[in-house]
């Protein structure tokens, strides 16, 4: 009861993605023996199911093949300009992680950007249908004046036939 409160850490901070504690890049490269992190693999392990193997998440499936599409062409695009420098070079076509991380990173697309970009879609489809309505409104007011002219010409010139 008496024990002293300074023995209580902090909590760590979180990240809103995952809420996992969210750690450097220096972190997990330390942990990682001094490697880069795959983020890719780790996005693909991190929603992979471990009972079936498939990612169930329909969003993260189409995230990772538009990233696995990129890497490919990212490779062929390498591989194509090796083969244009020099034919009978060695060097490796293959990716860095750092720039599959920065692929992984570009189709990340923050869910609550997209919120807003909704928001916005659906307050401007709000303002055309708004403005369709006043539209339609003025024409049905325009053809009901035009009903009573035709009315008004019909009883002052009986003789006479009007389109």
């Amino acid at each position: 009861m008496d024990q002293p409160y300074d023995i209580l850490e902090p909590q760590q901070e979180k990240s809103d993605f995952h809420s996992l504690p969210s750690r450097g890049p220096g972190d997990v490269a330390d942990e990682n023996d001094c490697e880069p992190v795959d983020d890719f693999v780790l996005m693909k392990t991190a929603h992979t199911n471990k009972h079936t193997g498939e990612i169930d998440d329909g969003v993260v499936r189409d995230v990772i093949s538009l990233i696995e599409t990129q890497k490919e062409d990212e490779e062929t695009r390498l591989s194509q300009l090796q083969t244009d420098l020099d034919a009978a070079s060695t060097a490796s076509t293959h990716l860095s992680r750092i720039r599959i991380n920065e692929i992984v990173e570009s189709a990340y697309v923050d869910p609550e950007g997209l919120m807003d970009q909704l928001k916005d879609k659906d307050d401007r489809i709000a303002a055309l249908e708004q403005k369709m309505a006043d539209q339609e409104a003025g024409w049905e007011a325009k053809r009901q004046q035009n009903e009573q002219m035709m009315e008004m010409m019909n009883r002052m010139y009986p003789n006479e036939q009007f389109p």
